[in-house]
């Protein structure tokens, strides 16, 4: 089959691009069971995506299968007593690693899906309409996808009229670094020591760790307690109105009060926790396309710097096992015994009714 794969692609060049998506779901036994396939291309590689993940009254369990003979990427899901842990697994049908490895969301999922199309690798840490503040655990060894603490509770941002959770899927983009280290010349304040925040516009809601391939339209400067933290706003390219949009202005177009609703939610979002309102950079205006692309390359040299250890990490944690010049990288058995040395998979927390509260403030 692989190799009349192999002939379709080749007599069908725009084929070979566009990433192809399966999805059957049914239920049995109270749990929802989805299965998808991911066809897509980065660096005459191709990817396949799954997710396993646990929510309110059932678990979503997904599985990969493979497309190709190269190297896939596959979630599995921990769960500690008290958190959520969601691993990222490697998978490829070779002799010597048919089980796949272990890797790092944060360091081994490459940045580009397509470097030609400018086409960006995006890691899902907050689905549509949901609050937990899940987010890639960037000071934690192999940088699990997990549930942020405060105060020693389980943290769930806050809901500000009429806003219900993030309002669209909202993530990050691998392989980059907004470093604390460097002042940005145009916002004045240095990086919030975190991969680039992407915020998906698309239609479809995602599912928490899901890894898209998105096409960059523009960006926000927010000012978050001093520190720059760039929002790109993106689409999915597998959205079916994706070819409409193609820079920010296409958003303003096509879905007007979007960004304003997205300025309203990031300056208002923490004002719930006794926090003042968030400021931007560009009087709160969005910065276009070629303008976000830039931000996202120059990140990504510094994360480069950061892999390679000819900047300082500090307490992030750069633990990888497919950059192969970084210092940092480690065999998978290194790596399977971090999962393994996790906290076992128990009950997840019950969602406390302070989660669906609405907080109400005058404009």
């Amino acid at each position: 089959p692989w190799i009349v794969l192999k002939a379709v692609l080749t007599l069908v060049p725009e084929w070979q691009t566009p990433e192809r998506l399966f999805f059957h779901s049914h239920t049995e036994d109270s749990r929802l069971l989805a299965y998808y396939s991911v066809l897509c291309g980065f660096r005459e590689e191709h990817l396949s995506l799954a997710t396993r993940t646990s929510l309110r009254q059932h678990e979503l369990h997904y599985r990969g299968e493979r497309e190709t003979q190269h190297t896939g990427l596959q979630s599995l899901l921990q769960c500690a007593i008290d958190n959520q842990h969601i691993w990222y697994k490697s998978t490829t049908f070779s002799t010597e690693n048919s089980d796949g490895k272990y890797i790092s969301p944060f360091h081994d999922i490459p940045l580009y899906a397509d470097e030609a199309k400018n086409i960006f690798h995006a890691v899902v840490e907050v689905p549509r309409w949901t609050n937990a503040k899940m987010e890639i655990a960037t000071k934690d060894p192999m940088n699990p996808l997990k549930q942020d603490m405060k105060k020693g509770n389980l943290r769930y941002v806050c809901n500000v009229f009429p806003h219900k959770g993030y309002i669209w899927n909202y993530g990050a983009i691998p392989q980059t670094w907004e470093d604390p280290g460097h002042k940005d010349g145009d916002t004045g304040c240095c990086g919030d020591n975190d991969p680039i925040d992407i915020c998906d516009i698309g239609n479809k809601v995602c599912t928490r760790g899901e890894v898209i391939r998105v096409k960059v339209l523009g960006t926000l400067a927010l000012i978050d307690e001093g520190e720059t933290d760039w929002k790109v706003i993106v689409i999915n390219v597998e959205d079916p109105e994706a070819e409409d949009f193609n820079d920010i202005d296409d958003v303003r177009r096509l879905k007007p009060g979007y960004l304003e609703a997205t300025v309203d939610w990031f300056k208002m979002y923490k004002v719930p926790d006794g926090k003042p309102e968030n400021q931007f950079a560009f009087n709160s205006e969005f910065k276009n396309r070629d303008f976000a692309i830039k931000t996202i390359k120059d990140t990504h040299r510094y994360w480069q710097a950061l892999i390679m250890n000819t900047t300082e990490a500090g307490e992030l944690n750069c633990m990888n096992t497919c950059v192969t010049d970084s210092p940092f990288i480690c065999t998978c058995s290194d790596a399977k015994a971090i999962i393994d040395s996790a906290d076992a998979y128990g009950d997840p927390e019950p969602i406390p009714s302070s989660a669906d509260k609405w907080y109400y403030y005058s404009k």
